[in-house]
């Protein structure tokens, strides 16, 4: 399963928000809407840029946990070396996601720091970490039981973020006038505004959904 990351025009990100904005939420499982209501009575039901930091830093624990499992596998069937490199791919993929989520993570953090935004070290420092872990070993386990489950929640948890950062955008229009600079512009992109900082990031989720979805349809290490 090659990675479909791209980086976008302007306009074809503006295409894929009013593509979004006009489509359903996918239906949430226990787990996902457990994840996103315990993050709404902690951080408000308001999109915020801290808010969006906190999503980030969740996001890269299901790849985690998924190179993790491989790596055991890989170890007790590498004379399988069909099933290995077919595991072995998965974890490329999944460190390449990884990747991705974490200049996601960086550029958030540089933008809350560089708008001074007073955040509370328990609510977003600590917490975050505490939430982070126990949706890694969630993770983990389901992978271990069925990978397609983990895979599932995953892609739910990625369709939540796609439509949570379109709408954002949708709902603070000045963002379009907002300029963007960063320090991590050679390694993520450079864009016209914040509002399109902002889409592509939102497009990156919807391409890891499809990646999610695509394994569960292909049933990959089952």
């Amino acid at each position: 399963m090659a990675s479909k990351l791209q980086m976008l025009t302007p306009e074809q990100r503006r295409h894929a928000q009013s593509v979004v904005l006009d489509s359903p939420r996918m239906p949430y499982g226990l787990i996902a809407r457990l994840l996103f209501k315990t993050m709404d009575l902690v951080y408000g039901r308001e999109k915020t840029l801290s808010k969006f930091k906190v999503l980030e830093l969740i996001a890269r624990v299901p790849y985690q946990s998924w190179e993790n499992v491989a790596y055991v596998a890989i170890t007790h069937m590498y004379a399988d070396r069909e099933f290995a490199r077919r595991v072995f791919d998965r974890v490329k993929e999944a460190r390449e996601a990884q990747d991705n989520e974490m200049w996601h993570l960086l550029i958030l953090e540089e933008l809350t720091h560089a708008r001074g935004i007073n955040e509370n070290f328990v609510l977003h420092r600590v917490l975050p970490q505490v939430i982070a872990f126990i949706y890694y070993q969630t993770c983990w386990l389901l992978y271990a039981i069925k990978p397609s489950w983990s895979y599932l929640l995953n892609a739910q948890f990625e369709d939540h973020a796609e439509h949570e950062y379109m709408e954002f955008v949708a709902e603070n229009p000045e963002l379009e006038w907002e300029g963007f600079k960063s320090l991590f512009e050679e390694d993520y992109g450079s864009f016209e505004s914040m509002a399109d900082l902002l889409r592509q990031i939102a497009y990156d989720e919807r391409m890891h959904k499809e990646e999610s979805l695509e394994a569960i349809a292909t049933a990959r290490f089952q």
